[in-house]
């Protein structure tokens, strides 16, 4: 209720009228960018980035926003919603070039800095400036960053209102577009009064595009608050996932689940892994425990610091390491390119937090696979998933007898991990813990590692 007064109240204050009734999304015909009106400069930006043909939303979206309309996108995850607002900002920046011509706000860190990099790579001809504005980096970089005058600002709300309380020069009264991505998480409490204030010092005269999963209450709201007169753009009217998207499901003892968990890894030998799991210490565990018994696994959580963080996302998508064991930190909006499976180690509580987490594969029409370790206290909430979803998914079955041999070996592992863990002080010397990782990731030398067991990729 609260949030729902709030953006009521920025909606009076900039007197955005009443609620308009959206029009329906145009027929996408266009099968390139040139013809929704891309220009050539960006439509060669795009195919040096891989991108021949608009998706859905980006046909979708495009022609209204170089119309000069506010859009609403909505859209399941993977669907290219960063280029379809990225691009007509590009190209009427193109028209009328000015500093802080353009502010995106996004509720993650990594996903504000994967937006950058995509509108730097569309504007690396045209000598587009972007700055960062995100929480876990040094404020005095980015003061710098801001006093390069940049032509795009992307950040978390936290930290750009406190740049725009604290940093001398800096405001955001001229901007000409305001993005929302990822609005239906913006929306949760610990981001509402930063998005509040930022609202309060936006010109009223802009352009503004907001993107979301799913229309919800709180969505609808800052639409009204935000938008005027826009015409939304709807992929899909409901949570889900795409059809080159294979998912199935096991049951797993809970006591049990690490041996399930090294069969299927097992059966995918080389393949880009990402693995799901609850909570920020169980991410580090279960890497030591995978390394230990052969495998090339990193974490990541938002308990390490952001530059531990992108260090480790990076050597993931150079694929210097195959396995990435994550929390929900990672589950929206970033867009790894491929990513060849999904592992859902923890089922989440919250359904919809699943489709974000599958969606991390089978993106931009690619195929995918997600699969998900349910133990007999996970059911309930897996019933709810398929429920959202509209379908039951597959189970799969699986010997296990098979399965059990590998119990005595990741018990060492797992053992030897846990050991290891409590040396470094856990989560109470994190810092310390993080700058051991690099050397973890080469085999320690002072512990003695099980026998493998990941079977090997040579025929």
């Amino acid at each position: 209720m609260a949030v729902e007064k709030a953006v009521k109240g920025v909606g009076d204050a900039q007197q955005r009228g009443p609620d308009p009734e959206p029009e329906p999304e145009p027929e996408a015909e266009a099968s390139t960018f040139a013809e929704l009106g891309i220009c050539k400069e960006l439509v060669d930006a795009c195919d040096a980035m891989g991108w021949k043909q608009p998706t859905k939303i980006q046909a979708g979206a495009i022609p209204h926003a170089l119309q000069g309309r506010d859009v609403i996108g909505l859209g399941q995850t993977g669907s290219g919603k960063t280029g379809a607002f990225a691009l007509p900002i590009i190209q009427a920046l193109l028209e009328h070039r000015q500093p802080f011509f353009a502010c995106v706000m996004s509720p993650t860190r990594e996903l504000a800095i994967q937006i950058a990099e995509q509108f730097e790579a569309l504007g690396s001809a045209i000598g587009l400036v972007c700055s960062v504005l995100v929480g876990g980096v040094d404020r005095m970089q980015q003061v710098l960053s801001i006093a390069k005058r940049p032509h795009i600002v992307v950040g978390t709300p936290g930290r750009l209102l406190d740049h725009l309380k604290d940093t001398k020069g800096f405001s955001l009264t001229k901007v000409k577009y305001l993005v929302l991505d990822e609005a239906d998480k913006l929306l949760n409490l610990e981001f509402k009064e930063s998005l509040d204030d930022i609202l309060k010092v936006i010109p009223k005269e802009r352009r503004t595009y907001l993107f979301s999963a799913t229309m919800t209450k709180k969505v609808s709201k800052l639409q009204r608050a935000c938008l005027r007169n826009p015409v939304k753009v709807e992929v899909s009217s409901k949570y889900s996932t795409v059809d080159t998207l294979k998912q199935e499901w096991y049951f797993v003892p809970a006591d049990y689940k690490d041996c399930y968990l090294v069969h299927v890894l097992n059966e995918l030998p080389g393949g880009m892994i990402m693995i799901f799991v609850r909570t920020c210490e169980s991410t580090r565990l279960l890497a030591l425990t995978l390394r230990n018994l052969g495998f090339k696994a990193l974490s990541i959580s938002g308990q390490m610091s952001q530059d531990k963080r992108l260090g480790a996302l990076n050597k993931f998508k150079a694929k210097d390491f195959n396995i990435l064991i994550c929390t929900d930190v990672a589950s929206r909006g970033l867009d790894i390119q491929g990513v060849d499976v999904v592992i859902n180690y923890d089922i989440p509580m919250n359904s919809k937090d699943y489709v974000h987490r599958v969606g991390r594969t089978a993106r931009a029409g690619q195929s995918g696979y997600a699969v998900s370790l349910v133990n007999q206290y996970e059911g309930q909430w897996f019933k709810m998933i398929e429920q959202l979803l509209g379908f039951e998914i597959p189970d799969r079955k699986v010997d296990a007898d098979e399965i059990m041999i590998l119990r005595e070996h990741i018990s060492d592992s797992r053992r030897i991990a846990l050991t290891k863990l409590k040396e470094d002080g856990g989560h109470k010397k994190r810092r310390k813990v993080e700058d051991d990782d690099e050397e973890e990731e080469q085999a320690p030398r002072g512990h003695r590692k099980p026998k493998s067991f990941k079977k090997s990729t040579r025929r």
